[in-house]
């Protein structure tokens, strides 16, 4: 059973959104537009997001119009979007759209996954549902050098540190990338 890890890119101040759910400001970060693989989990076989993030992709690359460029980001991966709403699907891709508590989804992900990890793109409070659940092995997170002032948190929720053991701590381009292994309450 692979594991389940929440991959982001987050400000100096801890948002992963600014106050329009915009992920703009990544972009203007030098590598942000094309993060380098040391920024990604390398073994991901499935992607979960959550219905903002999902949106603001399709409309930021105009996925609907363009559906070739799903496959720039998500590649040929399964992805589910948890989403209370009915929502647009670019042709050819493979999106399950889920509703309800992450426990109860969980082992439908899980099967699709297989072996492969299972990476949480966003947003932080799906990532917090996945660790409310006990189901979050890993937290890596690439700090941008920018403050947003306002927006999505990384983690709206508490965690404390006796939780989180620091695996690594390194420099990539621009960013600094931490990666923490979460532990069992």
């Amino acid at each position: 059973m692979g594991r389940i890890i929440f991959d982001t890119a987050t400000s100096l101040d801890g948002f992963i959104a600014d106050s329009a759910n915009s992920l703009a400001w990544l972009f203007a970060v030098e590598g942000g537009e094309a993060p380098s693989d040391d920024l990604l989990p390398g073994g991901a076989g499935v992607v979960v997001e959550g219905s903002t993030t999902y949106e603001w992709v399709l409309a930021e690359s105009d996925i609907l119009a363009h559906p070739e460029r799903w496959q720039e980001f998500h590649g040929d991966r399964p992805t589910f979007v948890f989403t209370t709403r009915d929502l647009p699907r670019p042709h050819g891709a493979d999106i399950t759209f889920v509703s309800g508590a992450v426990g109860t989804v969980l082992p439908r992900i899980r099967a699709v996954a297989g072996d492969r990890d299972i990476w949480v793109v966003g947003g932080g409070d799906l990532a917090g549902q996945f660790f409310d659940a006990g189901a979050l092995d890993e937290i890596a997170v690439s700090i941008a050098p920018v403050t947003l002032g306002a927006g999505a948190p990384l983690l709206p929720r508490r965690i404390g540190s006796d939780r989180l053991r620091l695996q690594s701590a390194r420099a990539v381009g621009q960013f600094a990338r931490l990666v923490y292994g979460v532990g069992a309450a």
